[in-house]
């Protein structure tokens, strides 16, 4: 009965697109920017919490320099357990799996979150990114969970 009402919670979540909670924001300097921190819940695996730092461009700065609807492609991730972890259905494949996605640029760039399975350390491995249309960026960030210890709840079963 647990593991269907957890099915079912994460289920619902999936649903819904993945928002982030912006949690803090701290200025940097005084053309208005600002280093934001977003809270972000991974849809698809209850218990775990991703904590998001970007940099938000003034409108000073951007009077200033021009380039008006793009923020920078830096970011820094760290991801926690934050309750029991429950894991819904997720793409285990090499390229995991993408869990949040926030436009930077007016039109060609996100800040993205994709998760990827390491079956052979047993973790969740969240990696912070750029994505862009030409030019990508090498800017990036990842946090790691471990699923060794208890707590862990798979709601189709372990993969082999």
């Amino acid at each position: 009965m647990k593991r269907m009402l957890a099915a079912l919670a994460l289920l619902g979540a999936t649903i819904l697109p993945v928002q982030a909670e912006e949690v803090g924001k701290v200025g940097v300097d005084w053309l208005g920017n600002d280093i934001v921190i977003d809270a972000v819940v991974d849809p698809k695996i209850q218990g775990v919490t991703c904590h998001l730092a970007s940099f938000s461009r003034g409108m000073i700065d951007r009077l200033q320099k021009g380039n008006w609807f793009e923020d920078p492609s830096n970011a820094s991730i760290s991801c926690q357990q934050t309750g029991p972890i429950v894991i819904g259905d997720i793409k285990l494949g090499e390229g995991g799996e993408r869990v949040f996605s926030e436009r930077t640029s007016l039109i060609w760039k996100k800040l993205n979150i994709t998760r990827i399975y390491d079956k052979q350390n047993n973790s969740l491995v969240y990696l912070a990114h750029a994505s862009q249309v030409q030019d990508g960026s090498a800017k990036t960030s990842i946090s790691t969970i471990p699923l060794f210890a208890g707590n862990v709840t798979w709601a189709k079963g372990k993969p082999e």
